[in-house]
């Protein structure tokens, strides 16, 4: 009888091992949805995208295509070793170009964030752009960062390094700006982007990468219970079109604190009942407890409520937008085959704040010919 039950128990033994093998095959399938590589091969406007892996010992790895410097996924394992995609993107270069979201996972400029009415005074010349976002200009004007084909400089197992030249005049900003971006997977499970320019003109500068993050994975529903810390005692209060006052305003007593760890979503409903009729959520820039001007610092962290991933940004920058997937409103299909529904992504865009050309008070975003822009960003990720 003993020798029944001991086959019996090894044979249930073997069916629960295929069981957890066949498991994991579908939970990595899912998180690891296969991009071609000739989906993003394309010439645009006389030059060809591509798509670029970047990967290090610990499991990381993220896909990036030139058309927009964008960051097409990244990929993370989460508590149980399972790797999951925690950017938002899209299949082919087709697929962005068509998107009624047109910044998923993009670089960002000449000027990221809005400039109130798509005008601004700039010694004693006033210029005035294209409008993209109602009244107001919003992250470089209708053909910003995200809709050219930056130029591969170097790209190797864990660097890519992009180049592009916005010339003198483009979307009515002055001066001939050479641009370079670096996105480095470093060992400690870092992703690392570094920006530089240079200019010939005096002319404004406020770079940043729009990925929209959900750390549980793409697709897999609402950020809302993601919970989120920014290191910030005061953000810029906005106008109904989302323009800063001007004012620099405590988060204390406010839906805005978030000093330590709080849910996403704990706050909302307060949060849009002060809204009323403008405003769908969380839009705003978080003026950060800056320590130091050049040596990175933790600003912010935010954890996945499933994953248990772990996601720590660190800047050199003043100020972060945080942004809770407010329009998001299931246009768009992503790589995995789902909707873009509203609040499944969140975005954390280190930035200098909102219409600085216009706000006298905020920290200049002019850059002069014998300066030369630098600044840096990185996204450390591990798992709690």
């Amino acid at each position: 009888m003993r020798k029944y039950i001991g086959v019996f128990l090894f044979f249930v033994l073997i069916w629960a091992v295929g069981c957890q093998v066949v498991s994991e095959k579908k939970n990595n399938s899912k998180s690891q949805c296969s991009l071609k590589p000739e989906s993003f091969l394309k010439e645009i406007d006389g030059k060809t995208t591509d798509l670029f892996w970047l990967k290090n010992d610990n499991g990381l790895k993220i896909a990036i295509t030139n058309y927009g410097g964008r960051v097409v996924g990244l990929w993370v394992p989460d508590k149980n070793g399972n790797p999951v995609d925690v950017v938002v993107g899209f299949n082919s270069v087709d697929d962005y170009q068509n998107s009624t979201e047109p910044y998923f996972g993009a670089l960002i400029g000449r000027v990221g964030n809005r400039i109130a009415n798509g005008k601004f005074v700039l010694d004693g010349v006033e210029y005035t752009l294209p409008t993209n976002n109602g009244v107001n200009t919003l992250h470089g004007g209708v053909k910003g960062f995200q809709d050219v084909v930056w130029d591969v400089q170097q790209s190797t197992d864990s660097t890519l390094i992009l180049s592009y030249v916005s010339e003198d005049g483009s979307e009515g900003f002055p001066g001939n700006l050479e641009v370079q971006v670096a996105y480095l997977l470093t060992s400690n499970n870092g992703l690392k982007i570094s920006y530089e320019a240079k200019t010939d003109k005096r002319t404004p500068v406020n770079l940043t990468n729009h990925a929209f993050f959900n750390l549980n994975g793409e697709g897999s529903g609402t950020i809302v219970n993601h919970r989120l810390m920014i290191d910030a005692d005061k953000y810029t209060p906005v106008d109904e079109t989302l323009i800063p006052t001007g004012k620099l305003e405590s988060v204390e007593n406010t839906p805005f604190d978030f000093r330590t760890l709080t849910t996403i979503g704990s706050r909302l409903d307060t949060l849009l009942n002060i809204q009323l009729k403008f405003g769908k959520g969380y839009d705003h820039n978080y003026v950060l407890n800056q320590k130091s001007e050049d040596a990175l610092q933790l600003v912010a962290s935010v954890i996945g409520d499933v994953s248990g991933i772990q996601m720590d940004v660190y800047t050199v920058e003043p100020g972060l937008q945080f942004y809770s997937g407010n329009f998001m409103q299931s246009q768009n299909t992503l790589k995995c085959g789902v909707k873009d529904d509203f609040r499944t992504a969140f975005c954390l865009e280190t930035q200098h704040f909102p219409d600085a050309l216009n706000q006298p008070d905020f920290p200049s975003i002019t850059l002069d010919p014998e300066s030369n822009y630098k600044t840096v960003s990185e996204y450390k990720f591990s798992v709690r």
